[in-house]
């Protein structure tokens, strides 16, 4: 199919198409055809269906093409392959669907704030509101992009979140959804080679951006670029900080700080001349929000503007008849979120664009509770750590995550790091060595014990950990090793507890917590060796939790 051809028949025919429309009319069109309420704050307030409340990892795929099939780690379990065939289906389907449509709205936007390697995104679709997500959270097209290496070949993105396929039509070529009790009416797909996407029957505003996300960590590793699942920010002197990290471990709220520049809170890739955001916007986690803990994502959403003026969207938080939200309310999800661009913040750079980074984090939600707060890295701990990508899961983030649990997510980010492993630890090792960035793991997780025995660390008391490292202050103190979890724990750290720099200090009973430290370690173990033993080099594997042979010279 001439997909170029057949879409601009389909925008021909349409009664109403609006292309590239200006952000106020989108909100104005957004409040008109009821897509979201305005609160009080004159942010827009929206709800998704049950099933479209976080991501669906099930329902995702990738089309398999022969021009791509040996670059993609189809050994992953977010690597779904889907055959062409059906891939020209379900395009048809959604073309079908679009020429029924009494309005469309075509958006022109791009990821990479560097024009070298900024990639066009022509997003077609029904919704008012999701074009209106695309403006907050893509970036405008920049003047010399003729320059990128993505110039000749721009991505499209067809959009139908309240639409759902036949199951009967999809039969053996889709999943088989259990709630359903048949073949999924939902999907989620990327081309790319023909660099086409399908969001088909998900109205969760995350499917939009994370299939572009993926699409980038895709395409960047041929040209040099290591594509990070992480927030960037700069000090007073042009130090750049990196926070890694999946969903819901605090990339957004350790990254925006009063008293450093924003770059951006999730999408960057690192090059040859640093760091670069692919996003214009934020997609904030806003369950529990604190003004006093969080102030500038606080005020982000909930400064007082007008409606025309605002156009932020809260997504799936209770809002009350008189206007405000109750961000603890968590019975629809625990995924409530907010989408903004980053000139809302205060303190944020939309420009995107920053030096090579001077400290590096890994962020960790342990809950376990036996990880600690903070600890040093070397280089080959790095790797480990980047490769193995341990966090606790939180609630809401994935359809049928209703509490937290253990797993490993490699490079911070598997469900969105489509190719061979190797392409991402080996860009990664070239530029930690080219650059000698420091790298901290940070657990953001339990203390005291595990979920529900434990609590969660004040996010203060993280943040005076993350500042003594920017500033160099852990640089000089001293540390003692953890023998089980080969991790450099600090001796001290200014305007923290020093018994809350080692776990083990924290819980009352010793014996649970060696017990708890031990299955973790073996959890480590078993996903080593059934994902990456033989891969990495032997100095790297030897830093395995509970590994205890010297690594050979």
């Amino acid at each position: 199919m001439e997909l170029e051809k057949e879409l601009e028949r389909v925008l021909g025919q349409v009664p109403f198409l609006k292309v590239n429309p200006p952000r106020k009319i989108l909100i104005q069109e957004v409040i008109a055809y009821r897509e979201a309420l305005v609160s009080k704050s004159g942010a827009l307030a929206t709800w998704t269906p049950p099933e479209s409340t976080g991501r669906r990892p099930e329902d995702t795929y990738i089309v398999d093409r022969p021009e791509i099939h040996e670059k993609v780690d189809w050994h992953s379990p977010y690597c779904i392959p889907m055959a062409p065939e059906t891939f020209e289906m379900l395009l048809a389907d959604a073309l079908t669907t679009l020429a029924k449509k009494a309005r469309l709205y075509l958006t022109e936007r791009v990821l990479g704030a560097d024009s070298h390697y900024a990639l066009l995104v022509r997003t077609v679709t029904d919704r008012a509101l999701t074009a209106l997500f695309t403006d907050n959270m893509f970036r405008p097209v920049p003047k010399d992009l003729t320059c990128s290496v993505f110039w000749e070949k721009p991505f499209t993105l067809i959009a139908l979140p309240y639409d759902k396929l036949s199951p009967k039509k999809y039969e053996g070529r889709l999943r088989v959804d259990p709630k359903r009790g048949g073949t999924s009416d939902i999907a989620v797909v990327m081309d790319f080679v023909e660099r086409v996407g399908i969001v088909y029957g998900s109205a969760y505003l995350g499917s939009v951006k994370k299939l572009m996300f993926t699409v980038m960590n895709f395409l960047l590793p041929e040209h040099g670029v290591l594509p990070i699942h992480g927030a960037a920010n700069v000090g007073p002197a042009g130090d750049c900080a990196l926070f890694l990290g999946l969903s819901g471990t605090g990339k957004t709220s350790l990254s925006t700080d009063p008293e450093r520049v924003l770059i951006g809170d999730d999408e960057h890739g690192w090059g040859e001349d640093g760091i670069f955001n692919f996003e214009w916007g934020c997609y904030a986690k806003m369950i529990d929000l604190d003004p006093e803990k969080e102030p500038d994502i606080y005020w982000a959403v909930m400064h007082e503007a007008d409606p025309l003026e605002h156009g932020a969207i809260v997504e799936n938080a209770m809002i009350y008849p008189d206007g405000t939200f109750d961000f603890r309310d968590r019975r629809l999800t625990e995924n409530s979120r907010a989408s903004y661009p980053l000139t809302f913040l205060r303190n944020a750079d939309p420009r995107g664009l920053a030096g090579h980074p001077k400290v590096m984090f890994f962020l960790a939600a342990d809950a376990h509770g036996v990880l600690p707060p903070i600890a040093r890295l070397e280089p080959e701990q790095a790797m480990f750590w980047f490769l193995l990508g341990y966090t606790s899961r939180l609630a809401g983030t994935e359809i049928g995550v209703i509490e937290p649990r253990s797993t490993f997510s490699r490079f911070f980010g598997a469900p969105f790091m489509p190719r061979l492993p190797q392409d991402y630890i080996g860009l990664l090792e070239e530029y930690l060595r080219r650059h000698g960035t420091q790298v901290y793991l940070v657990n953001t997780g339990w203390i005291g014990g595990p979920y529900g025995v434990g609590e969660r660390i004040d996010i203060r008391l993280t943040r005076m950990m993350v500042r003594a490292a920017l500033s160099g202050e852990l640089a000089r103190v001293n540390y003692c090793k953890d023998a089980l979890f080969h991790l450099w724990v600090p001796e001290e750290c200014p305007g923290v507890p020093p018994e809350l720099l080692w776990p083990e200090k924290t819980w009352r009973d010793k014996s649970a917590y060696r017990v708890k430290a031990e299955k973790l370690a073996q959890d480590f173990q078993r996903e080593f060796e059934k994902s990456f033993a033989g891969l990495v080099h032997p100095k790297v594997a030897a830093q395995c939790p509970g590994q205890s042979k010297k690594p050979p010279a």
